[in-house]
């Protein structure tokens, strides 16, 4: 069983009579009355990240991809709990520094604050985010509608080729190289579109495990279904140098997650508006696609109008 079909058969009864963990289908845990919105995330290493040989760029890509969770609902994080699992190889001197570096790097760049936590001995090493909002109002997964435009922010696709350097699975130039780890290890995030958010998108998401994934998540309850179109997706000139080459396809560069970029859909007439707000903010938009019927069946057209056929959707954790 995937991770999803864990939740649902084993764990979402026990949610029912608490609408604030909405139905644990959602990245938050949201009440409204208190206006607190919580997400928690664990970080596994040799899963969420390779190794630990760069513990000051590791932890930061740890906490983007998890205050990510509240900005795509229009919320800003402001505190955050760390708890970490480890051995006196990984949490010795020197990378304890690095780690406390990093963190007050981050908390400067956000406006966050460290709360809490706890520390484990353990061999396995790994960390458990909490991070917590205030607002009486979010985006929330499963509201899109009929016809509603599909929007995201920023290029897709950079991470993951990072993610393939390190891996040692792709071979670049030291310039290129550069390019594409710094985008692994640092996500671009948009605490800048947090309140536009609330007034503009319909329903709302980051890409963590991959664009068509969690664009499933994001409508996975509603009985509708999508149109995408490749030529619109947004890549770097960079990644596009390496399609061009052949060294990889644009579906699979956009496909593997780890963008932690905002994916929303709104309303056709929110579209001017859309397009003004990024220009306004200095934020990358794109439209890519269309909400439509499920009878219509879900589907990505390439640039020459055609239907492509999805091997690998994006990540999922499985047991």
């Amino acid at each position: 069983m995937h991770e999803f079909e864990i939740i649902k058969k084993y764990f979402s009864k026990l949610s029912f009579k608490n609408k604030s963990s909405l139905n644990l289908n959602d990245d938050v845990f949201f009440d409204k009355h208190k206006k607190l919105v919580v997400s928690v995330d664990t970080y596994v290493e040799g899963v969420h990240f390779i190794y630990f040989k760069r513990p000051d760029l590791v932890i930061k890509k740890i906490i983007r991809s998890s205050i990510s969770d509240l900005i795509c609902k229009g919320v800003k994080p402001k505190y955050y709990f760390v708890s970490g699992s480890g051995n006196k190889n990984s949490f010795n001197k020197k990378n304890l520094k690095l780690i406390s570096k990093s963190l007050n790097q981050e908390q400067k760049k956000y406006s966050i604050y460290l709360c809490g936590g706890d520390t484990t001995f353990s061999k396995k090493l790994s960390f458990t985010i909490m991070c917590i909002g205030f607002s009486n109002k979010i985006v929330f997964r499963n509201k899109a509608k009929l016809n509603d435009d599909i929007y995201v922010t920023g290029n897709l696709g950079d991470s993951f080729i990072g993610l393939k350097i390190l891996q040692k699975k792709i071979h670049l130039n030291r310039a290129l190289t550069k390019y594409f780890t710094e985008k692994y290890y640092h996500p671009n995030l948009y605490t800048n579109i947090t309140k536009k958010l609330l007034s503009i998108a319909n329903t709302s998401i980051d890409i963590s495990d991959g664009l068509v994934a969690d664009l499933e998540k994001m409508i996975n309850n509603q009985k509708l279904s999508y149109k995408l179109y490749l030529k619109d997706i947004p890549i770097s000139k960079n990644l596009n140098k390496l399609i061009e080459l052949k060294i990889i396809k644009k579906i699979t560069s956009v496909s593997c997650g780890d963008d932690y970029q905002i994916l929303f859909t709104a309303s056709p007439s929110k579209s001017r508006i859309i397009f003004k707000t990024g220009k306004t903010l200095g934020i990358k938009i794109s439209k890519i696609g269309k909400i439509c019927r499920s009878s219509d069946k879900s589907k990505i057209i390439n640039e020459n109008n055609k239907k492509i056929a999805l091997k690998n959707k994006g990540y999922f954790h499985k047991f």
